[in-house]
């Protein structure tokens, strides 16, 4: 197009300084018009014959041939008009499909991480394969540079990973062996052997990937409305228009007596080719999903994944989140944080004895408080002393550890061994310890609170979200100490996820307080409540499968400072939408009533139209850049 856009210019320019006159001057703007035009008029063409008649195209043509026509007709050899409407149109197109690019750039960026092959070892020689073909448990190889392909965990090296195409963290991240680490990001050190923990499919970058090219077809109302404005605007300023060249003149002839002919339809007949060139709607089609579509780019350059343009919409008026607790504003990785004896003393003697104890009898359990209890003790551990293991689901675990019958777990655990356990008043995860039969101790274990969390808590405020409410399985005592650390306004705890639903729809029942909602969770228990809320938030690097298909947005890195971040990009993006819309209908609606009483000719028409979408499409681009915001 710009090459067109080019010689057009050159050979308009030139044709000014040539004195040529007649049919061969008519002939050569004619050649400038279809180099700059044709495809217009092909499209126009195509249109009408499809039965879509009444679109920009359509309106571009009948201008400008009409244009061409009345200088035919009066002689005048003035042709340079229906040229610079068409040639400032293309104009106008050409800034649309860069702004387009410039903002696809972010979404190209983002698939520029689909990893093009894997590789595995075989015979001692690496090879590279389909990332499709490879299984789950198999072993690849990520050389320094190369992306990782499939998510998974480091079973040999250390690196450091390049994850600023996925969360939009510029630092780099440290990983070594038994680290879990996502699809998507690049190697930039050292060789890493990886064991796949998914499919290809099923992998983080191909779940972007997926989320980014559903995006586009999610409109929002703002754009449902302009497309639906567009159907009806186009055919009623084509009849207006029609209205225009033809009325006036017939008045004119019944009341003023003025002679039938086509001099006394020439003013009127201009004034309507006038009125098509600034009614064109190019400036709000154009610029509407192009805002939405920049401000989804921005979005995802800093690591916010939003689902849509509807999404980000309901974004912008979001006034309570509703959150998740744990892996939400927590790390969910539990620390021991206190121990006690009967007497509720520090165990300062006995303490090494209760946690060695209490890491062996949990050596076997996956569960995050067992973890919890192996990384503070800290040493490795001889599962060979330990004999006679039971776990008792929802109480605890037995077993005979050097001899000695242990038990560790909550008090229902050591009333059923008619031992009575010690209230603790530390709020936390209480872990009971028997040794012979007897009560030896607790262990206190709290999650560990994100180190952004009171800061993001903070920036919803400032953001302008009025409630916030915490929904959490935990104990009251331990959910209130986090809610008041946090200055979360609302918390209810002890919440299986029927529970979190039947208070979130409790919330969503009172519109009239807490307005749109939003939910933010990471677990699968949370999927339920992600589906309900007004807009589903997910936690996605750690984030569970079901949590991140059933959000609208997906936050890359966990930050809860993102979510503020998000609706300030949302709020940006709306008030661009709304700024296009006022200044394209203004500016048009002024001309229109000033081209139907002759004040405004072709030149101001043309500005009417293209200059205002030029500065629409302008002003559309800003919706890219939030990092700042």
């Amino acid at each position: 197009m710009l090459v067109r856009i080019i010689i057009a210019v050159i050979m308009t320019v030139a044709l000014q300084f040539i004195n040529v006159t007649g049919w061969l001057q008519l002939s050569l703007y004619l050649i400038v018009y279809l180099i700059i035009g044709g495809d217009i008029l092909k499209k126009a063409w195509k249109g009408i014959i499809n039965g879509r008649v009444f679109d920009e195209n359509f309106l571009m043509a009948v201008a400008t041939i009409g244009a061409f026509a009345l200088a035919i007709y009066e002689r005048s050899g003035d042709y340079l008009e229906a040229i610079a409407v068409m040639l400032f149109y293309q104009i106008g197109e050409f800034f649309q499909s860069y702004a387009v690019g410039k903002s696809r750039k972010n979404i190209a960026a983002l698939m520029d991480i689909r990893p093009d092959y894997a590789n595995i070892e075989q015979d001692g020689t690496i090879i590279k394969v389909d990332p499709d073909d490879v299984e789950v448990g198999q072993i690849i190889l990520v050389q320094p540079g190369e992306k990782i392909p499939i998510d998974g965990i480091v079973v040999s090296g250390e690196s450091s990973l390049n994850t600023s195409a996925l969360t939009g963290e510029s630092l780099p991240r440290e990983v070594c062996k038994d680290d879990e680490v996502i699809s998507g990001s690049i190697n930039l050190s050292g060789l890493l052997k990886i064991k796949t923990t998914k499919d290809f499919g099923d992998s983080t970058v191909s779940k972007i990937l997926e989320l980014v090219e559903d995006s586009a077809s999610r409109k929002s109302k703002s754009e449902n409305f302009i497309a639906k404005f567009a159907r009806v605007y186009t055919p009623a300023v084509c009849y207006g228009a029609l209205a225009l060249a033809i009325l006036p003149p017939l008045f004119l002839m019944v009341f003023k007596g003025a002679p039938f002919d086509f001099e006394t339809f020439e003013t009127w007949v201009y004034r309507a080719l006038v009125f098509l060139v600034i009614s064109c709607p190019c400036a709000l089609v154009v610029s509407i999903p192009l805002s939405f579509f920049a401000g989804i780019g921005g979005a995802s350059r800093e690591g916010i994944l939003v689902k849509g343009a509807n999404i980000l919409e309901t974004l912008s008026k979001i006034k309570t989140v509703v959150f998740d607790k744990t892996g939400t504003l927590t790390q969910g990785v539990f620390e021991v944080n206190a121990f006690h004896d009967n007497d509720d003393k520090d165990l300062d003697e006995r303490k090494a004895t209760i946690l060695e104890y209490a890491a062996i009898a949990e050596s076997s359990s996956s569960h995050p408080i067992a973890r919890s209890l192996q990384r503070a003790y800290g040493h490795k551990i001889d599962r060979s002393r330990m004999t006679d293991l039971q776990e008792i689901s929802g109480y605890g675990i037995t077993a005979v550890i050097d001899g000695n019958p242990v038990a560790v777990g909550n008090e229902k655990l050591m009333r059923s061994l008619n031992i009575e356990p010690c209230h603790c008043h530390t709020a936390g995860t209480i872990v009971h310890i028997a040794i012979k039969n007897n009560y030896a101790g607790h262990i206190v274990l709290g999650d560990v609170i994100k180190p952004t969390s009171k800061e993001g808590i903070s920036d919803l405020y400032r953001s302008g979200v009025q409630h916030t409410v915490m929904l959490t399985g935990d104990a009251k005592s331990v959910a209130e100490q986090t809610a008041e650390q946090l200055k979360i306004k609302q918390v209810y705890s002890q919440l299986l996820p029927s529970d979190k639903v039947f208070h979130l729809e409790q919330i969503l029942n009172d519109p009239q307080k807490y307005g749109n909602v939003a939910f933010v969770g990471d677990g699968i228990n949370d999927a339920p409540v992600l589906s309900r809320a007004d807009l589903g938030i997910a936690m996605g690097a750690v984030g569970s499968d079901a949590a991140i298909e059933a959000a609208d947005v997906v936050l890359m890195d966990d930050d809860p400072r993102k979510i503020g971040k998000a609706i300030r990009v949302s709020r940006k993006c709306l008030k661009i939408v709304w700024e296009n819309i006022i200044m394209a209908l203004g500016i048009k609606g002024v001309c229109l009533i000033l081209g139907i009483f002759g004040i405004v000719n072709m030149w101001l028409a043309i500005f009417a139209d293209v200059g205002v979408m030029i500065l629409a499409v302008l002003n559309a681009i800003r919706a890219m850049y939030v990092r700042k915001i």
